[in-house]
């Protein structure tokens, strides 16, 4: 699922108002905008989190009402209108609204739905915009469904991770086997169109039958997209400590890379085609296109706790505190903890970073000498794809999907 990390990077101090540089918005015209909106609360913690979430226990006595999740809403509110402020007169309606989390379901619906009625009300949605929520399986119900969907999301993505009990119980989740595929059902009763479910592969004690059979239940559910993910074992989470003490097994690279393998068979051969190395969907109208939007260098604007944003080369990054956070807003500052104007170095870097993941890849035109002479090694070992490279493109093939990490590493020198 999508998160926002808990540690924070170094970088210059954000102004008071939050004003960018004015060449931030030279061509914005040109580029889509789009709003994540980082909702803070989890009921219990994950084992394996290292997202910047908290639970009632971790915030009592630290940060009083001002982080309490009540007033969540409200306090978001004031961001988006400083979001208007700093962005002026910019026409741009908004493309694309992610609400993620933490568990954004937490909040009452009316919560979440009146978050993108100002987001609506402030910038406008465009023709079409999806709108996705991410959802905990045991944090929402038939009804909680409908008022989202009557709010005007489009777009909902649960976290499944696994249909196997001993799995979910490493991974310390709290929901039951088989009560994802509900919420699939749930969210196609209420109307909602574009359905995505969060799996995870890797976890300690999880063989290859239980992968499978994760991957059947996921299919057999009927969403139109599905996300991968190889489990990270983060330092400082729960589980990190277990496999220090030798309590539970790491998993290691040639299990991820069998586990990869099963995904794009069982995922393929079920009418699944992928479109980024840990994405897949049943076509392109069922992508998700505020992802796309990321990995594609467009404009977006993070609003929550340790939130992420990035317009026009500017990136900046939210205090992560819900109590810090709010403070700010409430005495009229901007909310951001520090900021980074991209060279054009960096962003040539970051194109090849999150485009070479892409089914479409990225131009070899972006790469340097060293990084041409790496593609062309590449495509003799059979890990990019000889077509597009014949049309300009180092775009993966399934192989190199598997070494995709290593193989950007070469292609940005």
């Amino acid at each position: 699922m999508e998160g926002m990390p808990s540690a924070l990077p170094d970088g210059e101090p954000v102004p008071e108002d939050g004003s960018l540089p004015a060449a931030a918005l030279d061509g914005s015209a040109g580029r889509p905008l789009a709003f994540y909106l980082h909702v803070p609360y989890c009921a219990t913690r994950c084992g394996y989190c290292d997202f910047n979430t908290y639970t009632a226990t971790e915030l009592r006595g630290s940060g009083g009402a001002l982080a309490s999740r009540e007033n969540y809403a409200a306090t978001l509110a004031e961001e988006i209108r400083l979001a208007r402020k700093v962005l002026g007169d910019d026409p741009r309606p908004v493309s694309t609204v992610f609400v993620g989390g933490g568990t954004p379901t937490l909040l009452p619906a009316a919560d979440l739905g009146a978050m993108l009625a100002v987001v609506r009300e402030e910038f406008g949605l465009a023709p079409g915009a999806e709108v996705t929520t991410e959802a905990n399986p045991d944090s929402v119900d038939p009804a909680y469904l409908e008022r989202l969907r009557a709010a005007g999301f489009t777009r909902v993505s649960f976290g499944m991770q696994s249909a196997s009990p001993h799995v979910l119980n490493v991974l310390e989740r709290t929901h039951t086997p088989g009560r994802p595929e509900a919420c699939v059902a749930e969210a196609r009763a209420a109307g909602f169109e574009h359905v995505n479910l969060d799996l995870i592969y890797g976890t300690p004690g999880e063989s290859d039958a239980d992968w499978r059979a994760t991957l059947e239940a996921a299919v057999a559910a009927g969403p139109d997209h599905v996300s991968a993910y190889s489990l990270i074992v983060e330092e400082g989470t729960r589980l990190a400590g277990r496999v220090r003490r030798g309590e539970i097994p790491m998993t290691d690279d040639d299990v991820h890379a069998d586990r990869y393998l099963i995904a794009e068979e069982v995922l393929s051969a079920a009418g699944f085609s992928w479109y980024e190395v840990s994405n897949w969907a049943t076509s392109t109208a069922a992508r998700c296109r505020h992802n796309e939007l990321y990995w594609t260098g467009a404009d977006w604007w993070g609003a929550g706790p340790g939130a992420h944003s990035h317009v026009g080369g500017v990136r900046w990054w939210n205090a992560k505190h819900p109590g810090a956070y709010a403070q700010a807003l409430a005495a009229g500052r901007s909310p951001g903890a520090g900021r980074e104007v991209l060279t054009a170095e960096d962003r040539r870097v970051e194109r090849i970073l999150l485009e070479l993941r892409r089914a479409a890849g990225c131009e070899l035109s972006l790469l340097h000498t060293a990084g041409t002479a790496a593609a062309a090694r590449a495509l003799a070992d059979g890990l990019l794809d000889p077509a597009a490279y014949d049309e300009g493109r180092a775009a993966l093939t399934l192989k190199g999907r598997l070494l995709a990490d290593a193989l950007v590493r070469d292609l940005v020198d």
